[in-house]
């Protein structure tokens, strides 16, 4: 529905002379209207930055936040400040519905509203505002559509994700029935983004990215129940554990081409931008899939990936299931699978022997080559390695040994 709301925004800014934004309530942009003339002294660092990149920074949602915006009920005046580089004064309508803010109108302004009466305290507003609230009562009735069907169709997605062999083609018949049609004649890839915040139970689901199909906020550890993928090479009960807490969200996204993850890679990285994604988030994706019924397969495998890349920052903060080497096994493993001749390396006391020989074992035993990237002796790193045999009984000369050793250090991270 963009064309919906450039309109409501056009008629705002028509009523009150003055160009606006209409921004959700993560400050993601949805639609702006047209700004007249050549005059760029109307625009300023914080407008321009939303219209170019379609979002604000955490820094001026929060300074907006400020003023009370989520909670107003009419239309307020928000003063420049020019250090944080507010050029311009705004006046804002919170875009409601049934008592829940779903956004903002933003309105610039010059100096020529200074004089607009917003009501309150037994004044009443201005007719243009009285009229553009009205406007924007409009946007948050389209916009509280949009959410509601957007939960649906993530009820539906999550019930396909968490679906067992007997019900898997039920659930993609229902799927298929609410998506828009043809919107499954195409590549489909998942996405798992975590930790995912859900505390706020009103907050639109998610924007409306290119591509995004349907979106579910998974519970921790949601992976399927049954535990092998269909496909050659699946992960057995991957994501039996999140290696994060809280819930895990699960994107379907449309691709342009078999292979091509383009889209996905651009929905994650929005995704990852949201207030909602958690400190240190990360993301997967999980393989191409031509079919709706095979779209467990690649949840399990977005989910290992999100997880390798909490593991392994290298991977991150968007890993592809096809690019996380030996993960794709390790993350498969039940809960709390350890070996314990590597518990002494997993205390604190010998986290620099932990850090050494997994740096030793990641370069393949090539001694000057691992004494390089630490930036050590390699007396230094003999003395380290040998320590560690001590501590382990293992035989580093041993491949068996070695095997053993960097798996269990690697599983140790998730």
């Amino acid at each position: 529905m963009p064309g919906d709301y450039e309109q409501l925004v056009d008629e705002i800014s028509a009523a009150l002379g003055a160009p606006a934004t209409l921004e959700d309530r993560d400050f993601r942009l949805i639609a702006f209207g047209a700004h007249e003339g050549d005059d760029d002294s109307m625009m300023d660092p914080v407008r321009t930055r939303s219209i170019l990149q379609r979002r604000s920074t955490a820094a001026v949602r929060a300074w907006f936040e400020g003023f009370g915006i989520a909670r107003a009920k009419s239309a307020l005046r928000i003063p420049p400040d020019p250090a944080a580089g507010v050029f311009k004064g705004r006046i804002c309508l919170p875009v409601r519905h049934r008592g829940i803010v779903h956004g903002y109108v933003w309105l610039l302004d010059d100096g020529h509203l200074s004089n607009l009466e917003l009501g309150g305290r037994g004044t009443p507003p201005d007719p243009r505002i009285e009229q553009a609230m009205e406007t924007a009562a409009r946007i948050g009735a389209l916009l509280a559509a949009e959410a509601r069907a957007g939960a649906e169709l993530g009820d539906l997605l999550r019930e396909l994700l968490l679906s067992g062999a007997a019900d898997r083609q039920a659930a993609a018949a229902a799927l298929r029935g609410a998506l828009r049609p043809g919107a499954t004649e195409a590549p489909l890839a998942v996405v798992a983004v975590t930790p995912w915040d859900t505390s706020d139970t009103d907050a639109a689901p998610l924007p409306g990215l290119p591509g995004l199909l349907a979106a579910s906020a998974m519970p921790a550890g949601a992976a399927g129940t049954e535990g092998a993928d269909e496909r050659p090479g699946g992960p057995p009960g991957a994501g039996a554990r999140s290696g994060t807490t809280g819930h895990t969200l699960a994107a379907l996204v449309r691709l342009r081409t078999a292979g091509g993850l383009a889209p996905a890679h651009s929905a994650a990285e929005h995704l990852l931008r949201s207030p909602r994604a958690g400190g240190g988030a990360a993301a997967g994706l999980g393989a191409t899939r031509e079919e709706l019924a095979a779209l467990p397969g690649a949840w399990r495998e977005a989910l290992a990936a999100a997880r390798a890349a909490h593991a392994e920052p290298r991977l991150g903060p968007v890993a592809q299931w096809d690019a996380i080497g030996a993960y794709r096994l390790l993350t498969g493993l039940p809960v709390g699978t350890s070996d314990e001749t590597i518990r002494p390396l997993l205390s604190p006391t010998h986290a620099e022997l932990a850090r050494t020989v997994e740096a030793f074992l990641d370069c393949a035993g090539q001694a000057s080559r691992t004494a390089q990237s630490l930036g050590i002796h390699r007396q230094t790193l003999y003395y380290r390695l040998g320590r560690v045999e001590k501590l382990t009984g293992l035989d580093l000369d041993e491949g068996s040994d070695r095997l053993l050793l960097h798996m269990a250090l690697k599983s140790a991270r998730l």
